[in-house]
């Protein structure tokens, strides 16, 4: 009896198997492109994610835009609770992958987390440019009823601040300079008239989620990226609070224990 051949279903990934030995690939395409041929020293890694994501390869702008959203999600700093978690997870001594999946965990929900993102991109998709329906959807809940309780703040709004806060303010204005978006500029437009209306400032999460949005990537999509793109911040602050130790670990009663790096370091 013939033996059935594995079938692995995916429009992402394709694999030519070596004549001697099935289980090493003679060549890989990522959505029809040769990983090694056409991709490799030819594509960055943004450009990478999202073509893996959208399965074509972004324009020269939605790189640039890609790029920055990158950089402005790469490192959430030691106060958000995510890198927190992967510092507490550092200093305690535990693994590589436990403080990742401790991070991942932390910063998934639906304050400052990937769940908040989803909700932002979920009222971009249902909202559009159009101010009633914003108006509409920010007054009604917007979590998504599955597993997730019902959300006291409003996604894309700091729940605390009235006053929208320098680096949001610098964000929107390099996008401002840079790049014609058109989410970005009816945002910026109408940001005075949203934060009347909810009474509460525009949050930095709020940008990522409309840049995610004009980047054209879905609320799971968002999701996602969010939660992977926020990774390298959690594993550096991680392994730096790992050599320092927990006779320095920040956050005691006095405050964060900041220390200049001398000469030889």
């Amino acid at each position: 009896m013939k033996k059935k051949s594995e079938t692995i279903t995916t429009s992402i990934w394709q694999e030519v198997a070596s004549a001697d030995n099935p289980f090493v690939a003679q060549r890989v395409h990522v959505h029809g492109y040769d990983l090694f041929s056409d991709l490799l020293g030819n594509i960055s890694w943004v450009e990478y994610l999202y073509l893996l994501f959208k399965g074509e390869p972004p324009s020269i702008e939605q790189t640039k835009i890609f790029e920055l959203l990158a950089v402005a999600l790469a490192n959430p700093g030691p106060r958000d609770l995510s890198v927190r978690a992967a510092m507490n997870g550092g200093v305690g001594g535990s693994t590589a992958a436990a403080s990742l999946m401790s991070a991942l965990a932390v910063g998934a929900g639906q304050h400052l987390g990937g769940r908040e993102i989803f909700a932002i991109v979920l009222g971009w998709e249902k909202c559009g440019c159009n101010m009633p329906l914003w108006t509409q959807w920010l007054k009604n809940d917007s979590s998504d009823n599955t597993v997730w309780p019902k959300n006291d703040s409003i996604p894309g709004f700091d729940p605390i601040t009235k006053q929208c806060a320098p680096p949001v303010k610098q964000l929107l204005e390099q996008l401002s300079n840079r790049h014609n978006l058109a989410t970005i500029n009816w945002l910026i437009q109408h940001q005075a008239q949203l934060e009347q209306h909810v009474g509460y400032a525009l949050s930095l999460v709020g940008v990522f989620g409309a840049l995610f949005h004009a980047l054209n990537f879905d609320a799971e999509e968002a999701e996602m990226l969010y939660l992977l793109l926020r990774l390298p911040g959690a594993a550096a602050h991680s392994l730096e609070q790992k050599r320092l130790g927990w006779k320095t670990y920040p956050f005691w009663p006095d405050g964060i224990i900041y220390r200049e790096p001398t000469i030889e370091e």
